[in-house]
């Protein structure tokens, strides 16, 4: 019987352990492919950090001056200073993602851009995700916590509304003509039959039907990420592919990846919405236009929009697709305001870049807030 010829083990290679891979992979493909590897490993990290980002946060030191159940008001002047202006109001928008937009990062904030213009007493509304308990929560209750703020800031405000917030803001000062000195409105939309956005097409094309859907499988709530998924839906190459083509172009340039871990800091923490209001905006404020033809009820009372005689300015985003500049302009006709006292920009950009692009802070708002603090009298 002859002797069985030894087996001959094949060295394993170190790749096939997975600590090892990285390693063998390199001196299998070369320097270069190795680059090319380290280069798709960054990417691949990169790309997981921007789609499950931590909270956004405000950039400007602050301090919650009063809470409510819909927000926490948020001081951003010197706590000991007296104060000699009127206190300056943002409402920022309450539409799905946080209002840390009014304040995104130091050197890109409308917070600090109104403060070097010279308002000394700067005030956000920070909303507060919507719970259970909050689903039943209708404009109304969003108008009156917002009159209790101003109460506390002693009942007279320039008020800037920023999107969602600027109907809001101009439902107010339909409401309490008197509380509101100024009235500042960037990309909100007033008439919402004006021009042909995307937005007003949804609107008038989806069924009620369908939004109080999205609502009942929220528990009560719209949730936040269901409406982000919807807004990735109207743009879906850029948001499902570009941006992240973009990353891979870009993965060794850092500034580009911090403004990028910024943006979606903020973009991919959407917030949630209690049902009631936001069914009620889709169908009074989107579908039936009831603000600006004068037939919504706010706080009991019908509201005309006729009622504000106080100046206003309407600033527009050139490339915005979310409000027109039609459905915000538009708003000159409804007015009460003298034509003199209105003031209309149309500002370079898109939709979010009204209330934190670089060029728009550096263009536009500086000459807002000196008209803020003359009273609307003067842009200069």
């Amino acid at each position: 019987m002859s002797t069985p010829a030894p087996v001959i083990h094949k060295p394993i290679h170190e790749h096939s352990v997975p600590l090892f891979w990285p390693m063998a992979s390199g001196i299998e493909l070369g320097i270069s492919a190795m680059k090319q590897f380290e280069h798709n490993l960054r990417f691949i990290a990169e790309a997981e950090k921007i789609d499950t980002p931590t909270s956004p946060e405000w950039a400007t030191s602050n301090r919650i001056v009063l809470e409510l159940e819909t927000m926490r008001l948020r001081d951003f002047s010197t706590a000991d200073r007296p104060f000699t202006q009127t206190p300056v109001l943002i409402d920022a928008p309450f539409a799905g993602h946080s209002s840390t937009i009014a304040d995104y990062k130091i050197g890109q904030s409308l917070v600090e851009t109104l403060q070097a213009s010279g308002l000394e007493h700067v005030l956000v509304t920070d909303w507060k995700s919507a719970t259970q308990a909050m689903k039943n929560f209708d404009i109304d209750k969003y108008l009156a916590e917002i009159n209790v703020a101003v109460d506390d800031l002693g009942g007279l405000v320039d008020l800037i509304g920023l999107c969602q917030g600027g109907w809001m803001s101009a439902m107010y000062a339909a409401r309490f003509p008197h509380k509101v000195r100024t009235l500042v409105l960037a990309g909100a939309p007033i008439d919402t039959d004006a021009g042909n956005g995307p937005i007003k097409k949804l609107a008038h094309t989806l069924p009620m039907a369908l939004y109080e859907e999205m609502v009942r499988v929220g528990g009560g709530v719209m949730l936040g990420k269901t409406m982000l998924a919807g807004w990735k839906s109207m743009n879906p190459q850029e948001q499902y592919m570009g941006k992240y083509l973009e990353l891979y172009q870009h993965i060794e340039d850092k500034n580009y990846i911090k403004r990028t871990e910024q943006f979606e800091r903020w973009y991919e923490s959407p917030i949630d919405l209690p049902g009631a209001y936001y069914l009620q905006t889709i169908r009074q404020i989107f579908k039936e236009n009831r603000l600006a033809k004068g037939e919504f009820i706010a706080l009991g009372e019908r509201l005309s929009l006729k009622n504000i005689v106080c100046p206003v300015y309407l600033l527009a985003g050139s490339d915005d697709d979310i409000t027109t500049s039609e459905q915000v302009f538009d708003a000159e006709k409804y007015l009460g305001t003298a034509p003199e006292k209105i003031v209309k920009t149309l500002a370079s950009g898109g939709h979010i870049g009204l209330f934190m692009g670089a060029r728009t802070l550096a263009e536009c708002w500086p000459a807002i807030g000196r008209w803020i603090r003359c009273g609307g009298t003067s842009r200069d």
